[in-house]
């Protein structure tokens, strides 16, 4: 994810992320983290609005796999693309 004021949403995201890790990069934060929830795509909207609430010119891209190995890909709040892979034999 992608910011103007990358020190102003870090707090946030130690928050949001219990289990995992944030770093930085390159003007962005790369977030790798074990989340629970209903829906990627309700995981990613709470995600991008708790981050807007501190800094409204914040992007996210992301990208979330759930148990069953099926991984959806966001840009903001909008479903990208959606692949399943099939577990091995």
């Amino acid at each position: 994810m992608s910011s103007s004021n990358l020190r102003a949403i870090k707090p946030v995201l130690e928050q949001l992320i219990k289990t995992g890790s944030v770093r930085e990069a390159e003007g962005e934060f790369i977030v790798e983290a074990e989340m629970e929830g209903d829906s990627a795509k309700e995981l990613n909207r709470l995600t991008l609005s708790a981050l807007r609430r501190v800094e409204k010119r914040t992007r996210l891209r992301s990208e979330w796999t759930s148990e069953n190995g099926t991984t959806q890909k966001f840009f903001d709040y909008v479903l990208k693309k959606t692949t399943k892979t099939n577990p091995s034999s």
